[in-house]
């Protein structure tokens, strides 16, 4: 992590407990701190609100719940943090889905980096 620099605060929502524990340490070990995880809805909401997290990274398919719909819950709560939609899925087959949700952007977890979700919230500039 860069002098000077304060490590973003993360939640990491899925419903693969392998995933979760190897995308929590990645990050982790890369200057990003991993707040809380999740592996449904609710858990994901009840973590937002608790941890107040910088970011929220949430993957598209949720077991049967869909992380688009996930994603609408934290960008209209009452806690709301910044979504990164995450999947194993290339951005094509759910470009349309992406752009048209309040998530920020998309990381396939194989790209999964500080960088790429630094990047995305640059882009997006300050929060209001």
């Amino acid at each position: 992590m860069q002098k000077g620099v304060e490590a973003l605060r993360c939640v990491i929502v899925d419903d693969n407990p392998e995933f979760l524990d190897t995308a929590a340490n990645l990050l982790g070990r890369q200057g990003i701190s991993i707040v809380g995880v999740a592996k449904t809805s609710a858990e994901a909401l009840t973590c937002v609100q608790e941890h107040k997290p910088d970011v929220t990274l949430v993957d598209i398919k949720l077991g049967g719940e869909s992380g688009f719909h996930l994603a609408e819950q934290i960008a209209r709560g009452v806690v709301q943090s910044p979504v990164i939609l995450i999947s194993t899925h290339s951005e094509y087959e759910y470009g349309e889905l992406i752009a048209a949700s309040p998530a920020l952007g998309f990381v396939p977890k194989e790209d999964l980096s500080p960088e790429q979700i630094r990047r995305l919230l640059e882009a997006a500039g300050p929060r209001a």
